[in-house]
This record gives structure tokens, C-alpha cells and sequence, in this order.
């Protein structure tokens, strides 16, 4: 579900600054293109809420290199769209509210924070019995 909630993220990303801005999911060792985004996971949770209910608080941080001088005026400007477009994003056909939305600029570099976070039912798999016959006669 993490991966579908982070392709959910790069669609809401790319309809809010289009295709210009790359996007990556992965660590890049060469040829990296600035203005970009990164995405990743912060320790997805799993809390057992009741019976086969499970609570699971996924936390993510996209992460934004700028391509400007003026580093913290784009890196907040970009955090004020990120507030808006990541309000709301659908993931295996639900919607998914962001909650704990905040950012922090270190190193010249925007790191913004949203959890998605949703509970999961797990099914039980279950044993269909083999069939029975039985003959029964009535005394009369």
C-alpha cells in the first residue's frame, strides 16, 4: 500500500507543477536535475485496533531541491502548493486525508512532512469442510 500511496503522491505532484519539475523515488548517485522532488517513507507503523482491524501510520517526507538563488523564498513558496495539493490524494481507489503537515528547510533543502494514515482489515483465510453424505432411514 506505501508504494501505491507514493505513486498517489507523484500524480498530485505532477498535476500541481507539471512535468518540468523531475521526480524521484529512489537514491540518485549521478545526473541529478534540479528543480526535483524525492519521496520516501518515514517508519510505516502497523497497531493491531481491534479484532482483524489494524491502524497503520505511514509518515512521508517529499523533500525539495530548489533550482534558484533564492533558496528559502522558492522552498516556501513550493511548501505553501505542497499544503494545498497534498491535502487529498487517492490510493487503491480511497481517499486519504494528509494529516501532521509540516516542513522544515535544512541544508537548503525543503523537507515536507505528511502522513497518510488508514486502517486495514485482514481476511481470514478459511477451510471449506469437505462434503458429507449420510443415508438416514426413518423407523416406521
Amino acid at each position: 500500500m506505501i508504494n501505491k500511496v507514493i505513486e498517489s503522491i507523484i500524480i498530485k505532484l505532477n498535476e500541481e507543477f507539471g512535468d518540468t519539475y523531475k521526480i524521484y523515488v529512489e537514491e540518485v548517485k549521478q545526473g541529478l536535475e534540479e528543480p526535483c522532488f524525492f519521496i520516501f517513507c518515514l517508519n510505516p507503523s502497523n497497531k493491531l485496533f481491534f479484532n482483524k482491524k489494524y491502524f497503520r501510520e505511514n509518515a512521508f517526507c517529499v523533500q525539495y531541491i530548489p533550482a534558484t538563488a533564492d533558496v528559502k523564498e522558492e522552498c516556501n513558496e513550493v511548501a505553501e502548493r505542497l499544503y494545498n495539493c497534498l491535502e487529498t490524494i487517492v490510493a487503491n481507489g480511497s481517499l486519504h486525508r494528509g494529516t501532521k503537515m509540516n516542513y522544515q528547510v535544512e541544508n537548503d533543502i525543503l523537507n515536507f512532512f505528511v502522513n497518510y494514515d488508514f486502517f486495514v482489515y485482514k481476511k481470514q483465510e478459511t477451510v471449506q469442510m469437505e462434503s458429507i453424505s449420510k443415508n438416514i432411514r426413518v423407523k416406521g
